[in-house]
């Protein structure tokens, strides 16, 4: 009885002006509540019944959506992270929005546009993945992930901004048409399909070094906080619902205070930035009126859920629960639950749901298998299982251990890491073993380098030089008195 409408915002950028007139065509079939997905999208449930009141307004106001079909996948990208997580980059508002208005068509196959030097949106999810030069200025890497397949191609060269648009479509129509060579197929070539690509008219470079994908760092994503001379809004809902009468007075606040946009991230939640210090008292109140809880644990926030998984929301709180029992540290992990087969999950441990028997629509005895990504990068491909066919009961225990492995596997790479920067010893010089010649009676020493002035021996004499009649110029003992003697015996070091 029920439908899914989803929209676009290419990129995660969403126009207060825009979003309240979707979520007035939303009310208008009586829904109260809506989602944000993965890729940066808009989730929306109706009755069959009501879903031409919605999708009539829709079209009235010239929104694209689709209906409980995801035949365009949203272009995501890592502006929401832009200026408050990233910083120092080349990669600013204006080059995204750039690429973003380029691509004036609606791709069939998913595309990410991404800073290099960030963890907030994952690099790798898309088919088509556009990831920012770190050494070279408005040129990007192009990683191909083959659709259906887990085989990825980084392209040699480097591409410039300009062209981002027109490689995107050339590279789509290539794959569909030549689908029995890319779709689905183990043995799909990153070499056979660059030879097809047209590359006249076209700005590249060689890449001279493959890119460098990040190590996951986590920023905290909720709450009210100062940037720069600003405040930006992260607002994060435990069971991924977001009300749309207070998503209503949130765009009615932006256009008040001259907010022109509104972000939403790969974790389904949103991000306001270009907050004004003067303003932040009508977010709090805001905040306050519809009582939006505020700075919920880390180890919550790092969980990805597939969309539309009440199933995995449920587990996700069972595991949030135990984790935060043991007190269990998890910072720099991110945790993706996955109960469909062929659902895109970005995760550095992965807990993957299976049934022991599963024949013919009949799927008996849940067991979970825990993954871990290859060097617990999630924007890596699962590297290894950590334990496979475990019953609920016991997956909290197995998740814990899972994380002291992560714990484990980074104290390795730090010491490594620091054995790898510490010089290796310089070799100490050979000292030449200085002696001198020791008084055996009153342990007066005589050192060759300063002779003895007070018997008038001259510096530099040696002591089998000196007269038969020399003696202690201390205790008056004869010359075979003396004993030679090593410095270091003197311990004179």
């Amino acid at each position: 009885m029920y439908t899914t409408i989803i929209i676009n915002f290419h990129g995660g950028i969403i126009s207060p002006g825009n979003l309240f007139d979707i979520l007035v065509a939303a009310s208008k079939a009586r829904i109260q509540f809506v989602r944000f997905g993965l890729r940066q999208q808009l989730f929306f449930d109706t009755t069959s019944y009501n879903l031409a009141l919605c999708t009539d307004e829709l079209d009235r106001i010239g929104i694209a959506y689709e209906v409980d079909t995801e035949h365009y996948p949203n272009i995501i990208s890592s502006y929401p992270a832009e200026e408050i997580f990233i910083r120092n980059t080349w990669l600013t508002g204006g080059v995204y929005k750039d690429v973003l208005d380029a691509i004036n068509f609606k791709p069939s196959l998913k595309v990410n546009i991404c800073d290099s030097d960030q963890s907030f949106t994952p690099l790798l999810t898309g088919n088509i993945n556009w990831i920012a030069s770190a050494d070279a200025e408005h040129y990007w890497h192009l990683i191909i992930r083959f659709p259906k397949t887990n085989i990825t191609f980084e392209w040699t060269e480097l591409c410039y901004t300009n062209h981002i648009a027109r490689i995107t479509r050339d590279i789509e129509s290539i794959i569909q048409e030549n689908a029995d060579r890319f779709i689905d197929n183990p043995e799909a070539s990153g070499e056979e399909l660059f030879q097809l690509l047209n590359r006249e008219n076209l700005i590249l470079k060689p890449a001279a070094k493959k890119v460098s994908l990040s190590s996951f760092n986590m920023p905290y994503y909720e709450g009210l906080n100062r940037y720069n001379n600003k405040y930006w809004l992260g607002i994060y809902r435990r069971d991924e619902q977001f009300s749309t009468a207070f998503l209503r007075k949130l765009c009615q606040l932006c256009l008040l205070t001259k907010v022109g946009q509104i972000c939403c991230t790969p974790w389904k939640t949103i991000i306001i930035k270009g907050i004004d210090e003067n303003h932040k008292g009508l977010w709090m109140a805001l905040l306050e009126e519809f009582q939006l809880n505020m700075r919920h644990a880390a180890n919550e926030l790092n969980f990805q859920v597939e969309d539309n998984c009440i199933e995995g929301l449920q587990l996700k709180n069972r595991l949030v629960k135990h984790l935060s029992i043991d007190d269990t540290r998890t910072a720099g992990i991110c945790f993706g639950i996955k109960t469909r087969r062929k659902s895109e999950i970005f995760s550095s441990i992965l807990i993957r749901k299976r049934y022991l028997i599963n024949f013919m629509g009949l799927r008996l005895f849940a067991v979970y298998d825990i993954l871990c990504a290859k060097d617990f990068n999630p924007n890596e491909r699962t590297g290894e299982v950590f334990s496979s066919g475990n019953p609920g009961i016991i997956l909290p225990e197995q998740l814990r251990r899972a994380v002291i492995k992560f714990y484990k596997y980074r104290s390795n790479s730090i010491k490594l890491d620091q054995q790898q920067q510490v010089p290796a010893p310089e070799e100490k010089l050979k000292k030449e073993t200085v002696f001198f010649y020791q008084c055996r009676s009153c342990l007066t020493v005589y050192d060759e380098r300063m002779g003895d002035e007070e018997n008038k021996i001259i510096a530099g004499t040696s002591f089998t030089a000196l007269p038969d009649s020399y003696c202690c110029p201390l205790c008056e003992s004869n010359k075979s008195a003396f004993v030679r003697i090593s410095q270091s015996e003197l311990q004179l070091i």
